[in-house]
């Protein structure tokens, strides 16, 4: 309808104005008495709810629902329309209410009445337009209300749209890359099984030359060991040959000196023969001195020549020309002799009767052997008082182990845990001590001082001290001296520098502690009975393997050591002993003397001198105690121990050599050089490992 267009333009007019912008108040309650009073009042309308009531409603009335039933879904919708009136209505003169239009000429009288109904209708009307307007703001609400959800679907729309084209697009840029790592992993596949394969091929090749190589070097190995063995074999055979030879040379010798004596024998017939002896004297010490120059020579190349045994056999042979011409003209002179003698006997039998007969010559008898003077005969015996001092020492062992028997055999786990701590305390400082710096040794022996001072010291982590137990000092003690010993027969024994650290703090340690020192010595004699010298006796009834424990060989399970082994053992010591008498320790009183000097050290050669040599072990213990201890009894004694090695050389090798087989010349042979180097010198020379004023400084 056109009024209705109307209708709705006016109140989007009225919307668009100042006053439709104001905002209805719908807690008027709280406005107090005023609010009320208005409340009261006759209602009256506005001069806008007038013109809606004039020229809105008059129109609708018909068709409008009661004014007490809600909204209908119709005023919904117009209410939905009310938004805006249009502004220029406000000044329109049917919209002012002071200008209202006059009724008709004629009807006056009736005027009055109907504008009084007209205003009640109007009051009502007005109650509905207020109803509208607020139908319009609820209907409006809810448009906006919907047209906001809607603007929100349509943006999450758009947004679901947008993520799942995002999505799609990140699928792609995924699987090209996923596309682009394939293919890439299919080239570097590609690549690495091309170079794969070009390894293996490389390989191969190189395993295919390692191979050619190694049958070559397994070819070149096999004739090197082939070489090598029938070099060893030759070598085998040229030794054996050459010993051969040496046995042969040696038998030579031997037959030639017997030859040489029967020469000398024949001086008791020389006045039988016309003819010198001197001469055959000469030429028989001649042919000797050649064949001990050959044997000689021999000993200094390990074996002798062809040439060398050629040489005398041929002497040989000539000395036995020599001794067969000389048998013959003295069985020829004997024969002469023994006729003249018979026809003078013949004579003087005729002559008998006449004259008494005369007395016959007499014949000088035959002379015992040569005239040179002999030396006197050597003992294996020790002296008295060696061997009583010898006694002492083993006896003070004995008691020591007595007194700490208690400690040694109980059965109380703390005392065998005091035992252990006490023994590790003991030996292991011992066992530290090499060819190290002098501080550390220094370190060394204090550690070993304190101890036997009864001052504790850290063993394994743990305090140990000899007052824990009353035993513990003869213990320490005890054990202490036993293992120098065994250092000396083990580490010594294997690297002779390590004989000078451990005999200076052994030396150390003798002179603050004597008790050790003798102990020491116990230790030393039983084990190694040539440092006393002692030769042990075999007595009647004693068993194989005691003696030779006696003697210092290790038996085990019925085996005895073999000898090589126990001259190493022997040397350890030997050389320990001789380390010990001459070395003094740097820190302690040099005003006192030696504990067991160098006294004792003459006094063991000047004894081993004086008995008779043992095969291979007295020039093995000669070797290492004049190695060691020679410069400094050089130094000491001067020419009294030069005129011992002199003894030595011309008096006692002999002796050596004589008891020595010729499988055992090569301690002999060591010692000999050894001596003759040191004569022809005139020195001894500082034996390796002797420890300078350098060593302590480091």
């Amino acid at each position: 309808m056109p009024s209705e267009g109307r209708s709705w333009e006016t109140l989007r007019a009225l919307r668009r104005s100042d006053k439709g912008r104001l905002p209805y108040s719908r807690d008027w309650q709280l406005r107090g008495e005023d609010v009320l009073e208005e409340c009261m009042s006759t209602p009256k309308l506005s001069a806008y709810s007038g013109w809606v009531v004039d020229h809105v409603l008059s129109h609708t009335q018909g068709n409008a629902p009661p004014a007490e039933t809600a909204a209908s879904p119709e005023a919904t919708a117009a209410g939905d329309q009310l938004s805006f009136v249009p502004k220029s209505h406000r000044q329109s003169p049917e919209f002012s209410p002071a200008s209202p239009t006059p009724p008709p000429n004629g009807a006056k009288g009736k005027h009055k009445p109907q504008h009084t109904k007209s205003i009640l209708l109007r009051s009502s009307r007005g109650i509905e337009v207020e109803g509208c307007i607020r139908m319009y703001e609820l209907v409006h609400r809810m448009k906006r209300t919907e047209g906001l959800r809607q603007w929100q679907e349509k943006q999450e729309r758009k947004v679901r749209a947008l993520s799942e084209m995002a999505s799609e697009q990140l699928k792609r840029f995924d699987e090209q890359k996923e596309l682009k790592q394939h293919k890439e992993f299919k080239d570097l596949q590609e690549v690495m099984e091309k170079s794969t394969r070009e390894a293996l091929g490389h390989q191969e090749k190189l395993k295919a030359e390692h191979r050619h190589r190694a049958k070559i070097l397994n070819l070149k190995l096999r004739e090197a060991e082939q070489q090598r063995l029938k070099q060893v074999e030759l070598e085998r055979l040229r030794k054996e040959e050459g010993r051969v030879r040496l046995r042969r040379l040696y038998a030579l010798q031997e037959e030639m000196l017997h030859l040489n004596q029967q020469l000398d024998s024949s001086d008791t017939q020389t006045d039988l023969l016309e003819t010198d002896l001197c001469a055959c004297r000469a030429r028989g010490n001649q042919l000797c001195s050649l064949i001990s120059e050959i044997v000689r020579a021999s000993s200094e190349s390990v074996f002798p020549t062809i040439e060398d045994q050629a040489v005398a056999e041929q002497a040989l042979h000539e000395m036995r020309d020599l001794l067969r011409n000389l048998e013959r003209e003295i069985t020829r002179a004997c024969e002469e002799k023994r006729r003249r003698d018979e026809e003078a006997a013949r004579v003087k039998q005729q002559e008998a009767q006449v004259q008494k007969p005369e007395a016959q010559k007499a014949f000088p008898a035959p002379s015992q052997g040569p005239g040179g003077k002999q030396n006197e005969d050597l003992t294996v015996k020790v002296q008295d008082s060696t061997m009583q001092w010898y006694q002492q020492l083993q006896d003070a062992a004995r008691q020591c182990t007595l007194a700490f028997e208690g400690l040694t055999n109980s059965k109380d786990s703390q005392t065998k845990k005091i035992k252990m701590d006490l023994q590790k305390a003991a030996t292991i400082p011992v066992s530290q001590i090499s060819t190290i710096a002098g501080s550390k040794l220094k370190e060394i022996f204090d550690k070993i001082h304190s101890l036997l001072s009864g001052r504790p010291v850290q063993s394994a982590g743990r305090s140990v001290s000899v007052a824990l137990t009353p035993q513990g000092l003869d213990f320490v003690q005890y054990k202490l001296a036993e293992k120098f010993v065994k250092q000396g027969e083990e580490e010594v024994a294997s690297h002779h520098e390590a004989a000078f650290p451990i005999a200076v703090v052994a030396s150390g340690v003798w002179e603050l502690h004597p008790k050790v020192g003798d102990l020491i010595l116990a230790h030393l004699h039983q084990k190694c009975p040539y440092s006393v010298p002692f030769y042990p006796p075999f007595k009647e009834g004693m068993a194989l393997e005691d003696y030779q424990r006696m003697l210092g060989y290790q038996v085990k399970d019925s085996k005895v050591e073999q000898q090589d082994n126990f001259l190493k053992r022997m040397s350890g010591m030997i050389r320990l002993y001789a380390a010990i008498i001459q070395l003094r320790w740097p820190y302690g009183n040099q005003q006192e003397i030696h504990p067991h000097g160098l006294n004792h050290g003459w006094r063991w050669l000047a004894q081993i001198l004086n008995m008779e040599p043992l095969s291979d072990v007295t020039a093995t213990l000669l070797f290492d105690f004049l190695e060691v201890c020679g410069n400094a009894l050089m130094k000491q004694y001067q020419v009294q121990f030069w005129k011992m090695l002199l003894l030595i050389k011309e008096d006692y090798f002999p002796r050596i050599e004589a008891v020595t087989s010729s499988g055992q010349m090569g301690s002999f042979i060591r010692l000999r050089q050894f001596l003759e180097k040191c004569l022809q010198r005139k020195e001894i020379p500082l034996p390796k490992g002797f420890l300078t004023s350098s060593f302590w400084r480091s």
